[in-house]
C-alpha cells in the first residue's frame, strides 16, 4: 500500500483487496525459518455459511415433512413453492426414489449455501476490512481481509469436486463396480476391445472437464462482479479523499452512489442465478450418474 499518509493508487488499492487473509505460523529451531501462511479466509466463511445452510435446511424440514425435500406444511407459501420447486427439478433429473431422498435436501442446502457466500459481495467493499484493520495484525494476522468466499478459486473447485465425489459413489452405488468399469471403456465410441483406451480418455477428459468448469464458472461470475464493485467504490473512495465540491469531485461522488445503487441491484440476480445454476449443475450430473450409456 501506498505510504503513512498518502492516498493509495488505484492499482495498489485493488491489488490490495485481492489479498486473502492470511495466518502466521513460526517454526522456532536454532534459527527463525521462513514463515508458513496459510488459513485462507474463505475457508472461514466456508464453515460458518455451511452451518447458516444447513440451519436453512432445518427450517424446510422441521416438522411434518412431505416430499423429498422434507417441506413442511408449516412454511409460509414461498418456501413451500421453493421446495417444491427443487423436488420437482430433483425428479426430472433423478429417477432413483431413494437417491433423492439424499439428493433433493442436499440440492435445497447447496443454493443456500452458495446463495450466503455470493452475498457477502452485497457488503460495502471497505467495511468489513476496515473493522479487520485494527483487530487483525493484533491477532497474528495480515492485514488483509477478502470477504467473498466464491471469489476465491480454491472454494468453488472445492464445492465442484465434491459434487464430482457423489457422481463416482453413485456411479458405484447404482450400477455396481462392474458395470460402471465396463461402462468406462465401452462408451462412448463402442466396445471392441481396441476402443477400451479412447473411451476411458474420453470418460476421463469428461469428469474433468465438468468439474472444472463447474467450479469456474462460479468462481468467474463473482470473481468479477467483486472487481466491479472495487471499481465502484474507487470512485467514492477518490472523491471522499479529493473533497471538493467546486473542483467537479462531486461527480464521482454521485457517480459511485448511482453506479453502487445499479450495479447492487442487479447483482442481486446474479447471486441468485449463479447459486442456482450450481445447485441445477449437480442434479444433472448427479442424473448422469444414475443413467447407462
Amino acid at each position: 500500500m501506498a505510504a503513512s499518509g498518502q492516498a493509495p493508487t488505484a492499482g495498489e488499492y485493488i491489488v490490495h483487496h485481492l489479498q486473502h487473509l492470511q495466518k502466521d505460523f513460526s517454526f522456532n529451531s536454532v534459527k527463525q525459518t521462513s514463515i508458513v501462511d496459510f488459513f485462507f479466509v474463505q475457508s472461514r466463511f466456508c464453515f460458518l455459511f455451511s452451518a447458516a445452510g444447513c440451519f436453512g435446511l432445518f427450517l424446510f424440514v422441521e416438522g411434518s415433512s412431505q416430499g423429498d425435500c422434507g417441506c413442511p406444511r408449516t412454511l409460509p407459501s414461498g418456501g413451500r413453492n421453493f421446495g417444491g420447486m427443487v423436488e420437482n427439478q430433483a425428479k426430472g433429473v433423478i429417477h432413483n426414489a431413494q437417491s433423492r431422498k439424499l439428493i433433493a435436501p442436499m440440492a435445497l442446502t447447496v443454493f443456500i449455501w452458495i446463495f450466503l457466500m455470493n452475498a457477502m459481495d452485497m457488503l460495502p467493499v471497505d467495511f468489513l476490512p476496515a473493522i479487520w484493520h485494527s483487530a487483525g495484525p493484533a491477532l497474528g494476522f495480515k492485514d488483509y481481509m477478502r470477504v467473498v468466499p466464491t471469489a476465491d478459486l480454491s472454494t468453488t473447485l472445492g464445492l465442484s469436486v465434491s459434487v464430482l465425489l457423489l457422481c463416482l459413489i453413485y456411479n458405484i452405488k447404482i450400477k455396481g463396480l462392474g458395470g460402471w468399469g465396463h461402462e468406462l471403456i465401452s462408451a462412448p465410441f463402442g466396445a471392441h476391445p481396441l476402443l477400451w483406451p479412447f473411451n476411458l480418455a474420453m470418460q476421463i477428459i469428461e469428469f474433468v472437464a465438468k468439474t472444472v468448469s463447474h467450479g469456474m464458472r462460479l468462481f468467474g461470475n463473482m470473481f468479477a462482479g467483486e472487481l466491479v464493485f472495487m471499481l465502484i467504490a474507487l470512485m467514492g473512495g477518490v472523491w471522499a479523499w479529493n473533497f471538493n465540491p467546486i473542483s467537479g469531485g462531486f461527480w464521482l461522488g454521485f457517480g459511485h452512489v448511482v453506479a453502487g445503487t445499479i450495479w447492487t441491484l442487479f447483482h442481486i440476480m446474479v447471486i441468485t442465478l449463479q447459486a442456482f445454476i450450481f445447485m441445477m449443475l449437480a442434479l444433472i450430473y448427479l442424473g448422469q450418474a444414475h443413467d447407462a450409456h
